[in-house]
């Protein structure tokens, strides 16, 4: 139990990036605006994304390579695609998920200062505990949010049906073959629990765990860490969207465009439940969770930046390290700029990001898939005839929900 406890850790790291903007924003909102019509997206997009996102940090535990090595060698087209991409998505997945956290530091704390102010300081906070803290400040602190958010979510959805199970009442529920349900349905499952693009994030820092403990990874922890992580994951989005259902769905209430009176009445759903004395506490549970995300995506891809840099200049890691300075102060600046001009479109922007990361997702989950099918994978880390058919059926639902999505968003009327 003592190895694998010094083991697990980006399993909670994924988590910490996973619980947040696609939880708290997307997950309420689908249960909300939908009822319990979308529960079954939620699994299916939880699932079809499992195969792909365990690959990354299995692919590092049997090779000792992040998913990037790996991408390179597969050959140009699929190194520099992966770069293409991360390149078309980070900064407004940056933007979105601090703008979530910048209202909620707002809603929690009353001043007299605006959202893109929060967010600068924000992102300073982060910029600071990464500079000084790295990976050991991440490892850390994100068991004990997960944990602790994990257990409030649940007692709040627990004491939801108890107290409102009997109130529901009987409305009209929105069509699912309009375009603006189709393009919801698809960004609400692009994050949901995380994009597929965060398996590179897991297996880079399994890669970084690995360098910290000085010890490979064997088979059965890498399986273990990553299924706390993205099942737990996976579980806490069931409860938001469950809460969603049982408090706001069918009584009139729908989220506000604002990302700080959508802070309110996501801490309003708890209040209501467990008693108006929670809710200094909840706001305050809800912020450290949505800066966790944050923290943990502005940690990602300037991370995903110095690798390149390495493989593509040979950079040492001194070296490499300024480069991921530079990236996270460049990351967060052109966050920023989108927080600016376009903050006030709040759910707009979060569906946006939400979108393109589903269009990613069948590119990338290909990449993951041919990775395996090298001889270089040691026999113990290699898959099953029945998983590899069950990873080409989730990528064959996710090509064909991608073409659902343009269809819909180009062609549908």
């Amino acid at each position: 139990m003592f190895r694998l406890s010094k083991n697990i850790g980006p399993g909670f790291l994924l988590a910490g990036a996973a619980i947040g903007v696609s939880h708290l924003v997307q997950s309420t909102r689908a249960g909300a605006e939908y009822g319990w019509m979308l529960i079954i997206a939620l699994i299916v997009a939880c699932i079809s994304k499992y195969p792909f996102m365990m690959m990354g940090p299995r692919y590092t535990a049997a090779t000792g390579q992040h998913l990037i090595e790996g991408y390179k060698d597969l050959g140009k087209s699929q190194y520099y695609t992966y770069i293409f991409l991360t390149l078309a998505s980070m900064f407004i997945v940056l933007a979105a998920v601090t703008l979530v956290t910048g209202g909620l530091a707002a809603y929690f704390f009353p001043l007299d200062i605006s959202v893109t102010i929060w967010c600068v300081f924000i992102l300073l906070v982060c910029f600071g505990i990464l500079f000084i803290g790295k990976y050991n400040a991440l490892d850390k602190s994100m068991k004990v949010i997960i944990c602790l958010l994990t257990v409030l979510t649940f007692l709040a959805v627990i004491m939801a049906v108890y107290k409102f199970e009997q109130s529901q009442t009987t409305i009209e529920l929105p069509s699912l073959t309009t375009a603006t349900s189709i393009a919801f349905i698809v960004s609400f499952m692009g994050w949901m629990p995380i994009p597929v693009d965060a398996s590179i994030w897991h297996s880079i820092w399994t890669k970084e765990k690995s360098t910290q403990t000085g010890k490979k990874t064997s088979a059965g922890d890498v399986n273990v860490d990553f299924n706390i992580g993205y099942i737990g994951a996976s579980v806490i989005a069931v409860l938001f969207f469950m809460l969603g259902v049982l408090v706001m769905h069918g009584r009139g209430m729908a989220f506000s465009n604002s990302s700080i009176a959508f802070s309110g009445q996501l801490v309003d759903i708890y209040a209501t439940i467990l008693g108006q004395w929670t809710r200094p506490f909840i706001g305050f549970a809800a912020f450290i969770t949505m800066f966790s995300t944050t923290i943990s995506v502005a940690d990602a891809f300037p991370r995903v930046t110095s690798e390149v840099f390495i493989l593509e200049k040979d950079y040492k890691r001194p070296k490499a390290t300024k480069v991921y300075i530079l990236s996270l102060l460049i990351l967060s600046f052109i966050a920023l700029l989108i927080i600016q001009f376009g903050g006030s479109q709040f759910k707009l922007l979060v569906d946006f990001a939400a979108g393109l990361s589903f269009l990613t997702a069948p590119f990338l989950a290909w990449f993951n898939y041919q990775l395996f099918q090298s001889k270089k994978i040691p026999q113990a880390f290699r898959l099953s005839k029945a998983f590899r058919t069950f990873s080409l059926t989730c990528l064959v639902f996710l090509i064909l929900f991608n073409f659902i999505y343009l269809w819909s968003v180009y062609f549908y009327k």
